[in-house]
């Protein structure tokens, strides 16, 4: 099984979604980057039964996204902030440079620090 960050992503917006075994065995298996084999040995149970648990909780992570969209909302919310740092640095260095404004100059500082914050 190849790995993907996506899921380890989802994981994060739906993981309490899952049962608790559901999520332990993903957890393992994406974030601590455990094998099948290691899994299966921690939790007392076979290789194929892991394996089995890993895909059942990808797809419903995969169904709860198409359904509810929230990790698409959640990186074009944050791609729009950037969007919205970037415009309002480019004002702020135009202010600096051609048409000083105090007032101006603190808005604009103020977009850019809560953007950024938001961000995080």
């Amino acid at each position: 099984m190849a790995k993907d960050l996506e899921i380890s992503f989802l994981l994060d917006f739906y993981g309490d979604m899952l049962t608790e075994k559901q999520r332990e065995v993903i957890e393992f298996y994406y974030n601590e980057d455990l094998s099948l084999s290691e899994i299966a040995d921690n939790e007392g149970i076979t290789r194929q039964g892991v394996r089995d648990s890993i895909k059942r909780a990808e797809a419903q992570l995969l169904d709860m996204e198409q359904r509810l969209g929230l990790a698409k909302r959640f990186r074009e919310m944050r791609s729009g902030l950037e969007q919205i740092r970037e415009a309002a640095q480019r004002i702020q260095d135009y202010n600096k440079h051609y048409v000083y404004s105090r007032d101006l100059s603190e808005d604009t500082q103020t977009i850019i620090d809560l953007a950024q914050k938001l961000c995080e």
